[in-house]
């Protein structure tokens, strides 16, 4: 769509370099752009927030998602300086800032077969749950009580604001502030049935947290990040990498691609289930 878009505004060499995917997140869109094409990154904003009729602002993303907070610098290319908006999925309503808390439309199927994979009556503990996108699309479809942890005051807060605005919900959601290794120490060891570890950069930094959370039996849902030559094989490298860190009894329920974050470079997620 953005190729098309830019017809007759890029010569067919800068089209080719320019991303054929922008993410949408209510109304507002946010751009990679290749430093070949920066010159133009005005322009081709204006051009996109004419086209795309229900978007209201246009951002460009100068930085990599970075920091303990997970924050990306983005600049205003057309439209409304706004980084405040709504987006909905799988029947719920988030309040989100796209530029002062982490958040992925691209991991929407995921959340969906997350929520699905959990049982009713299970404590959930979400250790990087961002303004609760995972915890309350899961909560909205099982009877679950799921920790929300994230260390961003404003994430937090958001997930907080997004509780109460999804008042139909068949399980519960709680918002905790702080450092998901802190926070488990204090207040969540052995309680969890399901662990969530959505900080694929840092994942093994923070098993150890996983495992001290979980009851007995329990399982971890670990996310980490694959370099491969080859897409079929990102599953095999992540449980090759996850047994290698591994400690404790565990068996290797399964491992697929969330999503491609760059070239030859995936996201990918190993389900484990563990006995302590």
């Amino acid at each position: 769509m953005l190729k098309q878009a830019m017809t007759g505004i890029l010569s067919e060499s800068e089209s080719e370099e320019l991303y054929g995917a922008f993410d949408q997140i209510g109304n507002i869109i946010i751009l990679r752009i290749p430093d070949s094409l920066l010159p133009k990154k005005k322009m081709i904003g204006e051009v996109l927030l004419d086209k795309v009729k229900t978007a209201r602002s246009v951002y460009y993303q100068s930085s990599p998602v970075e920091g303990n907070y997970r924050i990306r610098k983005i600049e205003l290319l057309a439209g409304e300086d706004n980084t405040e908006t709504e987006y909905k999925e799988h029947g719920c309503r988030f309040k989100v800032d796209v530029e002062k808390a982490f958040f992925s439309p691209r991991l929407s199927t995921e959340r969906q077969r997350i929520a699905e994979l959990i049982n009713e009556g299970e404590v959930v503990i979400n250790m990087f749950g961002g303004v609760g996108m995972f915890s309350i699309v899961a909560a909205k479809k099982k009877k679950c009580h799921v920790y929300n942890i994230d260390i961003n005051p404003i994430a937090a807060k958001l997930c907080s604001e997004n509780i109460r605005l999804n008042k139909k919900l068949k399980g519960t959601v709680e918002s905790v502030e702080g450092d998901a290794s802190q926070v488990i120490e204090q207040k969540l060891v052995g309680i969890g049935d399901r662990i969530l570890m959505l900080l694929p950069e840092r994942s093994d930094e923070f098993l150890n947290s996983a495992i001290l959370a979980s009851k007995e039996k329990a399982i971890i849902h670990y996310y980490c990040h694959i370099h491969a030559e080859k897409k079929s094989k990102v599953g095999a490298l992540a449980v090759e990498h996850f047994k290698s860190i591994m400690n404790i009894k565990h068996e290797i329920l399964g491992s697929k691609i969330v999503r491609p974050v760059g070239p030859r470079f995936y996201q990918a997620v190993v389900d484990v289930k563990i006995s302590k």
